[in-house]
């Protein structure tokens, strides 16, 4: 399944300026009505972006996307395809696939980076500070998945422990880390990623995300994906072997645009940029230092 980039491109920055227009239209010509509540209530977020936040109740989310990224760090070449979205929340609990945590609490939740895919549990929230833990599986990476990892070990499913927090330091900017550790011994290691995010604008029912994230990892998950064992059918192949040791892995801009349609339904689009850095972009294996990705999605939220 192909699709054109510069098509979605242009799609999705004409939702956002027509968004961004009927933002500033709002709020340069606002009625006497809007002004006189502005002055005697404060402002909360419309009751159609997204359903009320209680915590004891049980909140669920499905979906699907469509996405395209590397077929590995520094491949050469781009893999697309289409997968499930679904989430659940129960009071501080989330179950949830990858993306679909924040499109569950868009609208409701000024804080919107951190928990991530998989079992997590906010230790502590408020409109600003967001710190709490997870669990997720890892799937690890198959040595046949791609010609150029053909004859490497492959790199096992494992179960990881994750802790994240994230904190507003302004109206419109977010800081945020996480660190993870595979809890099962299979060679994962430990990884981490921090980042900032700017919110671009924000509509009644739009948002405009750009941000920035570094990652890295330990020598023991940096081996596991980047290494080259030297008595490996791999090595003889690429002609050398490869030991790194702990370093950064990566550095990516990304820019998201979600929309609530309704209270119940919300849909996103997003292009990413990368390069690989430090031991990664020092492999044998990295075919290609800079990558693309970009995805696109629709969910239903009770």
């Amino acid at each position: 399944m192909r699709f054109s980039l510069t098509a979605f491109l242009l799609g999705a920055t004409a939702l956002g300026l027509v968004d961004t227009a009927w933002a500033q239209s709002a709020q340069t010509e606002p009625s006497a009505q809007t002004t006189e509540l502005a002055q005697t209530e404060p402002a909360t977020q419309p009751a159609s972006v997204a359903p009320p936040a209680v915590d004891d109740d049980f909140r669920y989310l499905l979906g699907v996307s469509v996405s395209s990224g590397p077929e590995y760090w520094g491949a050469a070449r781009n893999s697309t395809g289409i997968k499930p979205l679904w989430a659940v929340r129960w009071g501080k609990w989330r179950l949830a696939t990858s993306g679909s945590a924040a499109l569950m609490g868009f609208g409701n939740e000024v804080v919107a980076t951190g928990p991530g895919a998989g079992a997590t549990r906010d230790l502590f929230r408020s409109d600003k500070l967001r710190i709490g833990y997870g669990l997720r599986i890892d799937n690890g990476r198959g040595s046949d998945g791609s010609d150029i990892t053909v004859g490497l070990p492959d790199v096992k499913k494992t179960l990881r422990g994750r802790v994240y927090g994230s904190y507003a330091v302004a109206p419109r900017w977010q800081v945020s880390g996480a660190f993870s550790q595979d809890l099962l011994d299979r060679q994962g290691g430990a990884s981490f990623d921090v980042g900032v995010s700017n919110q671009v604008f924000r509509s009644a029912s739009g948002e405009l995300t750009a941000g920035l994230n570094l990652s890295g990892g330990d020598g023991r998950n940096m081996n596991s994906y980047f290494g080259v064992p030297a008595d490996s059918p791999a090595a003889t192949r690429l002609g050398r072997a490869f030991v790194p040791g702990a370093g950064l892995r990566e550095i990516g801009f990304s820019l998201g645009y979600t929309r609530a349609f309704s209270a119940r339904w919300v849909g996103f689009t997003g292009i990413g940029v990368s390069r690989l850095l430090g031991p990664a972009a020092d492999s044998p294996i990295t075919q290609r230092l800079a990558n693309h990705s970009w995805n696109m999605g629709l969910a239903y939220r009770n």
